[in-house]
């Protein structure tokens, strides 16, 4: 008998888990193309109002749960870039297509890996700063991997962005006139809705138990 009410409860919590975790994949979806396809920029670049649902899935579920969401966000950018309603990106993919869509993918996926990784391996000593921190990471290795590939396979292409702006050196034109806004944007966003996500895990945490 308690082996088959085990089994119950184990069934249970999957298909919870699976239905909250396509929850937040709907929520990437809408804030992503929210994003990307109402004409909402900084700079050249779309803002990722997505990172959000992915922290709360990378939190809640772990690594692979945020990798996932942040690959359900990555289809999305790419979608924008090959249409041109993310206009950076499409200039991007102008210069090359396959390099273009390798990096938006990687660098949603791994972001959403990493901000469940830092949790994970942080939330037993100290719940709240494991949270900031992975809220934190998590835009952080979305852009660093963006403006790495922009730095070395996309240099011609952005140095010529950079002489048109009148900026002296790639690295200057990627850091505050590309991507620096609209990181900052991003990270400020995920640092101040800390609180609020943690009251969404707490939650989503006591109905799981």
């Amino acid at each position: 008998m308690s082996t088959n009410v085990e089994t119950t409860r184990s069934i249970r919590a999957a298909t919870m888990r699976l239905t909250q975790i396509a929850i937040l994949a709907a929520l990437v979806i809408v804030l992503q193309l929210i994003g990307s396809f109402t004409g909402i920029k900084i700079g050249p670049f779309t803002p990722t109002l997505a990172l959000i649902p992915i922290i709360i899935g990378a939190v809640l579920y772990g690594p692979s749960a945020g990798a996932f969401l942040g690959a359900v966000f990555s289809v999305i950018v790419c979608i924008a870039v090959v249409t041109g309603a993310d206009v950076g990106g499409q200039l991007m993919f102008q210069y090359n297509p396959a390099v273009t869509l390798i990096l938006c993918m990687v660098k949603g996926t791994l972001a959403g890996f990493a901000g469940g990784a830092i949790y994970r391996s942080l939330a037993k000593t100290n719940d709240l700063a494991a949270l900031a921190l992975a809220a934190v990471v998590t835009p952080v290795v979305n852009t660093g991997i963006l403006c790495a590939g922009m730095m070395t396979v996309f240099a011609p292409l952005v140095s010529g962005w950079a002489e048109g702006a009148g900026a002296d050196s790639i690295g200057k034109f990627i850091l505050f006139s590309v991507v620096g806004v609209n990181f900052l944007f991003e990270l400020v966003l995920d640092a101040v809705l800390v609180p609020v996500i943690r009251r969404i895990i707490s939650a989503v945490s006591k109905n799981k138990s």
